[in-house]
């Protein structure tokens, strides 16, 4: 008898430090912010995994097929792992375009000019009727299905985030909303690395990001010397709790957060 009321008084103390402990953790994250990341080169991808599963703190990927630093593409079968981890850690993702396609200008009849930057039409300059467009988007979410056997959240961000509001609308016929950037929230890691060091970057971050901010960096970039994600990102993070910051996904109505 005295037994059984000592074991449930330890569970219900347990249970109340938990509750406390849970109240003054809601009442420290008073801010959102959202953390996104482009494909890129996946150069520092594992880097970036690997912070934000020891920092449980989910973000929102943007997929292209990219070249990668290992000469094959962001979207072959041997990058499935990569993506079935991500997805099963519960990080969220979109479309970046499948020949990660840029937006050069608004075309007669609706319709847009684009460049791909890879694909049979790598480099040329192709008018996009909206089925087109359409097509482009959505093969991410097919082939992030054939990987992981989930589908894309209807979300997707244009190359450069060049836009117009043509494009926007093409996308949002398909059924895909575009995500964008806070001005505060570029990261800039693929800027040139001795004029903006990681310590400016981290600096200029950790103070700028306000509450409800989108943030946007990559799996890695061609032309950085110095890589961003290992020496700002983790940092970067502390920083953002420390200022009472969670980290939600996108799109934004989402329920799932992560301190």
């Amino acid at each position: 008898m005295c037994r059984n009321l000592i074991t449930r008084y330890a569970a219900a103390l347990l249970l109340g430090c938990f509750s406390l402990g849970s109240v003054a953790q809601a009442a420290e994250c008073s801010k959102k912010v959202y953390l996104t990341f482009d494909t890129g080169n996946m150069s520092v991808a594992e880097n970036v995994a690997e912070i934000l599963k020891r920092q449980n703190v989910k973000a929102t990927f943007f997929l292209a097929n990219e070249k990668t630093f290992r000469g094959d593409f962001s979207l072959d079968d041997s990058w499935k792992l990569f993506w079935q981890e991500r997805a099963k850690e519960g990080h969220h993702f979109g479309s970046h375009t499948y020949d990660h396609t840029y937006f050069v200008k608004d075309g007669p009849k609706g319709e847009v000019f684009e460049k791909p930057q890879f694909g049979p039409k790598a480099g040329m300059t192709v008018l996009y009727s909206e089925a087109a467009m359409c097509k482009e988007i959505r093969r991410v979410d097919q082939r992030f299905q054939e990987l992981t056997g989930q589908p894309l959240e209807k979300i997707w961000r244009a190359p450069g985030g060049k836009t117009s509001p043509t494009l926007i609308r093409m996308g949002d016929m398909c059924g895909y909303q575009h995500i964008a950037w806070a001005a505060a929230g570029f990261l800039g890691d693929e800027l040139n690395s001795d004029k903006y060091p990681n310590h400016v970057l981290l600096d200029k971050a950790s103070r700028t990001i306000a509450d409800g901010d989108i943030t946007m960096a990559h799996l890695g970039i061609w032309s950085r010397k110095d890589p961003w994600a290992p020496a700002v990102l983790e940092q970067l993070i502390t920083n953002l709790k420390g200022r009472g910051f969670c980290f939600g996904l996108l799109p934004k109505n989402t329920a799932n957060q992560s301190k």
